[in-house]
């Protein structure tokens, strides 16, 4: 296909599974390969498969959970190192990272489900079950 370029090099390219390990998006990379094959990565708006290649300029929408990031490829790293590193292979964008921290206080405002049950049922909450469950 093409030559093997330096990490840093404008026309390097690495497998999107293995540079969403390196940039620490995953803790490992069984689990960025079962994210991409999930539809959870989109690369420049489109699915695609954990073989399919990144380069510097691509755009990355990741689903995490809740959270979704959109990320732009800055550089690209063929090993994970540390988080200092890691955080230098991307560049959030501005609405991603609003997007996001507006979710995050929506989420803790947001009764947890469950919030109102305490214990067992009630002689009274039996009688209730029991009406649904019994015809």
């Amino acid at each position: 296909m093409s030559d093997k370029h330096p990490p840093n090099h404008p026309d390097a390219r690495t497998r999107i599974d293995k540079w969403l390990w390196a940039a620490r998006f995953f803790k490992h990379r069984t689990g960025a390969t079962d994210a991409v094959d999930g539809g959870k990565v989109k690369l420049n708006g489109v699915a695609v498969k954990p073989s399919r290649e990144v380069k510097a300029g691509d755009r990355l929408d990741i689903t995490i959970g809740d959270d979704v990031f959109t990320v732009i490829v800055r550089d690209i790293a063929e090993k994970r190192g540390p988080a200092s590193v890691a955080q230098q292979l991307y560049e959030e964008t501005a609405e991603s990272i609003a997007r996001r921290s507006e979710a995050r206080e929506m989420r803790r405002f947001a009764a947890t489900p469950g919030a109102d049950l305490h214990g067992r049922p009630t002689k009274r909450d039996r009688r209730q079950i029991r009406r649904f469950t019994d015809f």
